[in-house]
């Protein structure tokens, strides 16, 4: 009886001594892989920041062993979710700045910036979050109250989408500019013949905000990576920075402060910058990822800047406008197109769509796997939907569940088939990577989720969707918002899903986001997020 038990020590030492040590095991989940067969499995294991073993539960545990094995009870597991278009670092920002986000009128705006302005006493007060179209009064806003609340302090607030600011005559007077400046790519609203205190698009430009000391940076970056990681964000596609800012996300990484991973747009406006960054070659590191330029082709539909083909339609003889001119895209485009980079241009309207569509095939001369993106492709005229067949649609599901209910006003019902047309700009690319562009939208990306896939407010309206014809499967939707999206960031061979030899990031959910009633999604949380093994939150 003895010699038995003592045969059985030794068997069950030497199995146990056969195991590999690893660092975390994790079992008894509910994991979407999101691997090329979409299949489901119950556990893994990481080593070094990567998983090594994807599985059963006694595959896993009959092979590896750990200090660190985490039983999280069937709760669903999917990998770590990328946004492929936000502003990672201007949310940051913003945690310093007043927020307008919300406000249904003006005279809220204005009373949040008056409490402001007590608590911070700043010399140059900042704000970002209006939406005209969600107040009563529709009409932008002007700027006497500005004037007299404050009428030796500047103030520039940007509206929700960063296409238009609204400023009052003190940071006027800094800028130099009057109602008679010429702009080129943007406007300068007037009312007989006087400045309202609104600039749209490249008029932005002549006011000149503080930029913030490096301390303030800092700690911008810091405040959006809590915020990101509490929502399951484990790499953020920051579209358009600079060199000065991707050299500094570049410094907190390798220091390890800033631990979550960006995938940066350098930011086109700047010759000199597209210059030393094409020279530089591609910057390739596990947490940062510059290879793209981001260049804006137009302005936003909700400030009436993108350009659009025809006139809009609650506008009569306005069509918005480009950015730059058409001589300037193909210069930014052919220079680009003979180096390694991407570029990935902002397009809202159908002319800006068709302008750099027709660019882009014009310098890539059919060159495959470029992955040239559009970021927005929010209006597309319907003869140039083919024309993503070798270019990336970057879209933001969420835009289509804030503009709907304007939508049609701005561009008619013939224009509006062709907008937020997902599926359709799927089907033609074969993937579609998915963003929020927060802080122009909220930062949770379950919200993305629920948008692309009911096509419906939080209200539940409309009833049946608006245009479902072009909703995703909540399969498509979770492959833009991970695999997708590391595809269009070239980075699908080491992100993107939970497999073997992949960095081990992953979200932890609170319910099953791929089964729960269309209603509740938005009710998805973040329970944990890693980061290459890490947890983060």
């Amino acid at each position: 009886m003895k010699k038995n038990i003592l045969t059985l020590l030794i068997i069950t030492i030497l199995f146990s001594c056969s195991k590999k040590d690893v660092d975390t095991i994790i079992i008894n989940a509910n994991i979407y892989t999101v691997n090329e067969d979409f299949e489901k499995s119950e556990a893994f294991a990481i080593k070094n920041g990567k998983f090594i073993a994807v599985g059963a539960n006694e595959e896993v545990l009959g092979k590896f062993t750990s200090k660190e094995i985490i039983d999280v009870n069937n709760k669903t597991i999917i990998p770590g979710i990328i946004d492929a278009h936000c502003h990672f670092y201007r949310m940051g920002l913003q945690q310093q700045k007043v927020s307008l986000e919300g406000t249904k009128s003006y005279e809220e705006v204005l009373q949040k910036l008056v409490e402001f302005q007590k608590e911070k006493n700043t010399q140059f007060i900042t704000g970002r979050g209006w939406d005209q179209n969600d107040w009563d009064v529709k009409d932008f806003p002007t700027k006497e109250k500005l004037d007299k609340l404050f009428p030796t302090i500047p103030v520039a607030i940007t509206r929700v989408d960063g296409h238009a600011l609204l400023v009052n005559q003190a940071a006027i007077n800094l800028s130099g500019i009057n109602a008679n400046t010429k702009v080129s790519g943007g406007e300068i609203i007037t009312e007989n013949g006087k400045m309202t205190g609104v600039l749209i698009d490249a008029a932005m430009d002549f006011i000149k905000i503080p930029e913030p000391s490096r301390q303030e940076a800092i700690q911008g970056l810091l405040d959006a990576q809590k915020i990101a990681f509490s929502y399951g964000l484990t790499t953020v596609d920051d579209a358009g920075l600079n060199r000065e800012t991707i050299e500094l996300i570049d410094s907190l990484q390798q220091s390890n402060v800033l631990k979550m991973k960006v995938y940066a747009m350098v930011s086109g406006d700047n010759q000199a910058q597209i210059d030393y960054y094409i020279n530089k070659g591609i910057i390739k590191t596990d947490r940062l990822n510059v290879r793209s330029f981001k260049v804006y082709g137009d302005g936003a539909l909700g400030s009436r800047g993108a350009a659009m083909r025809e006139s809009y339609s609650d506008r009569s003889n306005h069509f918005g406008a480009l950015i730059y001119s058409p001589k300037r895209y193909q210069e930014i485009a052919t220079q680009i197109a003979a180096s390694n980079y991407q570029m990935n241009t902002h397009a809202i309207g159908d002319s800006a769509n068709t302008w750099m569509l027709k660019t882009y095939k014009e310098v890539l001369k059919n060159a495959k796997d470029r992955r040239w993106r559009i970021e927005h492709a929010q209006i597309i005229s319907e003869d140039d939907f083919t024309l993503f067949n070798n270019i990336l649609p970057s879209v933001q599901p969420t835009h289509a569940t804030s503009d709907m209910y304007w939508a049609v006003d701005r561009i008619g019902q013939k224009r509006i088939k062709g907008a937020y047309a997902f599926k359709d700009l799927l089907n033609t690319y074969g993937k579609i990577a998915l963003g929020t562009d927060f802080p122009v939208e909220q930062v949770n990306p379950f919200l993305t989720f629920y948008a692309a896939t009911t096509r419906k407010d939080l209200n539940n309206y409309p009833e049946n969707g608006f245009q479902m014809e072009n909703a995703l499967s909540r399969e498509e939707t979770l492959k833009g918002m991970t695999i997708w999206a590391a595809f269009s960031n070239f980075e699908e061979e080491e992100k993107g899903s939970i497999e073997a030899g992949k960095f081990a990031d992953f979200v932890i959910l609170n319910q099953d986001i791929m089964t729960v009633k269309a209603k509740n999604i938005p009710k998805t949380n973040a329970e944990a997020t890693y980061i290459n093994g890490e947890k983060v939150f």
